[in-house]
């Protein structure tokens, strides 16, 4: 006689709970407002029209792509010298409320 084997069906849980951090709203400083164009956003959002201005202008190195290279608006943001693009969110954090 050949065993009968139980399968037990696993739950698939639904969409992927959000973190609050993600959803949250801030307020940003005149100087990212010019930058990115709203008075406030969450921090996502923040980071995406940030990258969409920084590639409208030109503003990253032709040669090494990771550094962003800020124009008059973007020097009052993160500096007038050339960023690594994983120190933005630091220096972002300044003007975030």
């Amino acid at each position: 006689m050949a065993k009968k084997r139980k399968t037990t069906a696993k739950k698939k849980t639904g969409a992927k709970k959000k973190s609050g951090l993600s959803q949250q709203t801030y307020t940003l400083s005149p100087e990212l407002q010019a930058v990115v164009g709203s008075k406030s956003l969450t921090r996502p959002q923040i980071v995406k029209k940030l990258w969409a201005y920084i590639k409208a202008h030109k503003c990253q190195d032709t040669k090494n792509r990771r550094l962003i290279v800020p124009d008059k608006k973007l020097s009052e943001v993160i500096g007038k010298k050339p960023v690594d693009m994983l120190k933005l969110a630091g220096l972002l954090s300044k003007h975030i409320k």
